[in-house]
């Protein structure tokens, strides 16, 4: 990276220097975890064996659920869960705006008809009392999403779920970890699914979890996840021998690997030891930025307790000469890999064509003009996060405007 030290602006036509770039996020594999997946490659099962079970007793434990159903990625968990709550044609499903698109996309597998909400302008979650203006009679669920890790106030949103008679599927695809009031996030919901992308809390490569108190919910599920084949006496219509089995539903190979849980129960042991570490790094970045009038920095709701998946800085560009592009394709000549999470979902040209229209979310449009994602992972050493510090403070004295 470009050190502190260098005070000209590394810009280069617009194109970033590539040596020594860190990248906004990026997964943590130590020699246990090799260890554990070479295990597995040298056992019987590769799949469909012990390894899933285990990891999925190890999360559902870590944050307090009754049942857990692991998956091939946190989308095919949305899904799952959509297919769950019995999500169909003429349903809609209330999603904010600011998420990734499978947030919503998961409404459309099934036919069902995602509705936007716009987000909290303090905390980027989803507003619920723009979830309550959003309820009509054809409401099945609800969707909220702990945005870069942060709670989403599931107290307000519970209230409007029963009394509605709807649904929560919490989407907590950065927030393995995080806490709501004290407590792991995980329980509160119908069902809440879990990522394990490389850059999310932990990874197992690709894959993805729902865990559920309900087992009702958590039945239709196993059977969603694998092609809605069962072997359970009590869903066959009749019974040939120990080898019958049936298709009870329309289910789809969703499978997760012995191969990718080991890995994952490998990273449980140490997520705790991730978490504390995100939060050291954020902790820094909050005091170097506190005094940067040009940048808005993340604020945290009392009820929460932040993993810190992402973090996002807000710039202010009325104190800037430039755009948020310019400061952008500063910031990765500087080495510095930035991101931008996300564009509203019902601007991109597939839902455009659907008939979402711009202006739908102010607020998320708002914000998405503005935010730049900073590099956070476990494995990010001091003197990475002091040059991202250093980074971005020389680009942003750079572009300010001089108030005399």
């Amino acid at each position: 990276m470009t050190k502190a030290s260098d005070n000209k602006l590394a810009i280069h036509n617009g194109n970033a220097i590539r040596q020594n770039y860190l990248s906004y996020g990026r997964q943590y594999i130590d020699q246990e975890d090799i260890i554990a997946v070479i295990e597995i490659l040298k056992s019987d099962y590769l799949t469909t064996g012990p390894q899933i079970e285990a990891f999925e007793i190890s999360v559902a434990n870590y944050v307090g659920a009754k049942y857990a159903v692991a998956v091939s990625s946190g989308t095919a968990g949305l899904h799952m869960a959509c297919f769950a709550a019995g999500i169909t044609k003429g349903d809609e499903v209330i999603v904010p705006a600011m998420t990734f698109a499978a947030t919503a996309n998961c409404v459309l597998y099934c036919d069902g008809t995602p509705v936007f909400a716009d987000i909290d302008e303090r905390n980027y979650n989803i507003d619920p009392q723009d979830i309550q203006k959003k309820v009509t009679s054809k409401t099945k669920a609800i969707i909220p999403v702990d945005f870069t890790g942060q709670a989403v106030d599931m107290d307000e949103i519970i209230k409007i779920a029963r009394k509605n008679n709807l649904l929560i599927i919490e989407d907590s695809a950065h927030a393995l970890g995080s806490e709501y009031k004290g407590k792991k996030i995980g329980t509160k919901a119908d069902m809440t699914v879990f990522s394990f992308h490389p850059v999310k809390p932990l990874t197992t490569g690709e894959g993805g979890m729902v865990v559920t108190d309900d087992e009702h919910l958590y039945k239709k599920m196993l059977l969603f996840r694998s092609h809605g084949i069962t072997r359970d006496l009590e869903l066959l219509t009749h019974n040939d021998g120990p080898w019958y089995y049936e298709q009870v539903e329309l289910g789809y190979n969703y499978r997760i690997t012995d191969i990718q849980c080991a890995l994952g129960i490998s990273q449980m042991k140490k997520l705790n030891s991730f978490l504390k570490r995100r939060r050291a790094i954020v902790k820094r970045y909050q005091e170097a930025f506190s005094d940067v009038v040009e940048i808005i920095t993340p604020f945290e709701e009392a009820y929460s307790n932040s993993g810190w998946h992402l973090y996002i800085i807000k710039l202010n560009l009325d104190r800037l000469k430039v755009t948020r592009k310019e400061v952008y394709l500063a910031l990765q000549a500087e080495n510095i890999g930035v991101n931008v999470h996300y564009l509203p979902v019902y601007l991109h040209p597939y839902y455009m064509r659907l008939g979402y229209k711009k202006g739908l979310c102010k607020n998320t449009e708002q914000l998405y003009e503005r935010i730049i994602t900073l590099p956070l992972f476990p494995g990010m050493s001091d003197q990475d996060v002091e040059d991202v510090i250093c980074g971005v403070i020389k680009v942003i004295n750079y572009y300010k405007i001089q108030h005399i």
